[in-house]
């Protein structure tokens, strides 16, 4: 399998057991326990095997590097062991992944064709090798990380002593000078005893006020009025009477 990262980033990312773990296709972490311990999803064919167990990384002097691994069927009494050598080859532009190695199984996998499952091993390791090439291709942050850190706590002085000014406080308007304590206390008084005296002589209001009495108009005011009246009339009416006569 080709990879276009160098050898040298590879076997760095080999020797970091939770890289290793995070490039296994279909693998998922127990929690708590060691990077490349925990439950493999295998697809061969149109059939799902889920194998819970551990693997085991290391280096040989050789450069190259063993694992071993062994697991069982999570739904079912088949297991795995298997015993894989893993070599690199510097290549133009990248590096060479070459797996050999031996496994033995029972259980479902072998009800399985060869071919299917020669296929589907082929498959995991192509994958693999792909995803450590992506973790190996990373750059490196912690030079980058290290100056970002000596700038900031470089600029910390500086940017504290504008933190620590404060301005001075604003005077209060003229208009919002509360009066001594003596003169509020005597202006509450007066208002307390001035509404305490007007409640209490105060008629009530709302749905329990009293209903006004109707007014009446008197009698002889309007025969007052109406007397008056009637004589001017009848005076008018005589006047007119004795020219009408004259005229005639």
């Amino acid at each position: 399998m080709f990879v276009p990262v160098p050898a040298e980033r590879l076997r760095e990312a080999l020797a970091d057991p939770a890289r290793v773990a995070r490039a296994v296709p279909g693998f998922q972490q127990d929690a708590g326990a060691e990077p490349v311990t925990g439950r493999l999803k295998v697809r061969i064919g149109g059939h799902t095997i889920t194998y819970r167990g551990s693997a085991r990384l290391s280096g040989q002097d050789d450069g190259s590097y063993a694992v071993e691994g062994d697991a069982t069927e999570a739904r079912g009494t088949g297991s795995v062991k298997l015993s894989l050598t893993v070599r690199l080859r510097d290549t133009d532009g990248g590096t060479t992944f070459t797996f050999d190695g031996t496994a033995t199984a029972d259980g479902r996998v072998t009800e399985l064709p060869a071919e299917t499952v020669a296929s589907a091993v082929t498959r995991l390791l192509n994958r693999f090798a792909e995803n450590l090439g992506a973790e190996a291709g990373e750059e490196p942050s912690g030079a980058e990380s290290e100056s970002e850190s000596e700038d900031a706590v470089a600029e910390t002085p500086e940017a504290s002593e504008f933190d620590t000014e404060v301005p001075p406080p604003t005077p209060p308007p003229a208009d919002a000078v509360e009066p001594p304590a003596a003169e509020a206390a005597h202006a509450r008084r007066t208002m307390i005893g001035r509404s305490a005296e007007e409640v209490d002589h105060a008629p009530p209001r709302g749905r329990y006020a009293p209903v006004p009495a109707p007014q009446t108009v008197a009698s002889h005011s309007t025969l007052r009025w109406a007397a008056p009246a009637a004589a001017l009339v009848l005076a008018s009416a005589i006047v007119v009477g004795r020219v009408l006569r004259k005229r005639r």
